[in-house]
């Protein structure tokens, strides 16, 4: 049986733990916020029986409360589980970014509850009082202080790239048409009406871009061979520089004049490109 993949994921409040929450799921891990500790064995028992999960990613913190106590034996459980690979995360940063933060958002720390006051050094500092023994068992700590939500991502791709699988960068293609308006999810939106279109030759008149004749037709267009192969050179050399920011995925819409013919080729033709170059790719033809 292949061990189950945990990482317990808590650390101080406003450290990030939801920006890391984030990319634990954008990897594929099945992901749960603010569970109590005392359910935490049911739950990893549950999750050995599905053919669905073998990745989890746990959020625990002192929102638990009272439940916060139960954590330690839980965690002394599952080191002890020869079926479960666990890693014990911890987040944290310094008390003036953890001030700011909370000012920034005028949300209460957690050890508030019930009240008003201002998120201080005290309040922090009691925070972690009740979190040093959880730090010590940490494999990892991740000190966010200064770090803007791209270079906290990149941070965990470099930590954490031996334990955790790489997801491909995600091409979003769309075809339209100009006359229904344009995507608004569109990232970039390149106008495809430039290419001789196929709507004035009889033949293919009633045809669409997903037909081979039609392709044919827009693909042999010098022009359109000279735009191909700018374009995915530019958008190949763009990709890594999206993910050093923190983007995950790119959405590119391809328009013509009513979404049939060339733009349709064309995302079909861009389909193949960038599946080929490694990509994980989606299509879309909006108006056809």
């Amino acid at each position: 049986m292949e061990k189950l993949s945990i990482f317990l994921v808590t650390g101080l409040s406003g450290a990030g733990k939801t920006v890391v929450a984030d990319w634990f799921e954008d990897k594929g891990f099945y992901c749960v916020d603010n569970m109590p500790p005392s359910l935490i064995d049911s739950f990893v028992e549950l999750s050995k029986s599905s053919a669905h999960i073998d990745r989890i990613a746990i959020i625990i913190d002192v929102r638990g409360g009272e439940f916060f106590d139960d954590l330690s034996s839980a965690l002394d459980r599952l080191k002890n589980d020869l079926n479960v690979d666990l890693k014990i995360l911890f987040v944290e940063a310094s008390d003036k970014a953890l001030m700011r933060r909370y000012n920034e958002s005028r949300r209460n720390h957690p050890l508030f509850v019930g009240t008003s006051g201002a998120t201080d050094s005290n309040v922090i500092g009691k925070e972690r009082e009740l979190l040093a023994g959880i730090r010590k068992r940490a494999d990892y700590v991740v000190d966010t202080t200064g770090l803007s939500v791209a270079h906290l991502n990149n941070m965990l791709d470099k930590t954490f790239r031996d334990d955790v699988p790489s997801v491909p960068f995600t091409i979003n293609i769309q075809s339209f048409g100009y006359k229904r308006g344009l995507p608004e999810t569109a990232d970039v939106v390149v106008d495809m009406r430039f290419i001789p279109n196929p709507f004035y030759v009889k033949s293919l008149k009633k045809l669409t871009g997903r037909n081979k004749k039609v392709q044919d037709y827009v693909l042999r267009q010098q022009i359109t061979r000279l735009f191909i192969d700018g374009f995915s050179r530019l958008i190949k050399s763009l990709v890594p520089h999206y993910q050093n920011e923190g983007k995950k995925h790119l959405n590119i819409a391809f328009g013509c004049t009513g979404g049939q013919h060339r733009s349709v080729a064309l995302a079909e033709e861009f389909e193949k490109i960038f599946s080929s170059a490694g990509y994980l790719v989606t299509i879309e033809h909006r108006d056809l």
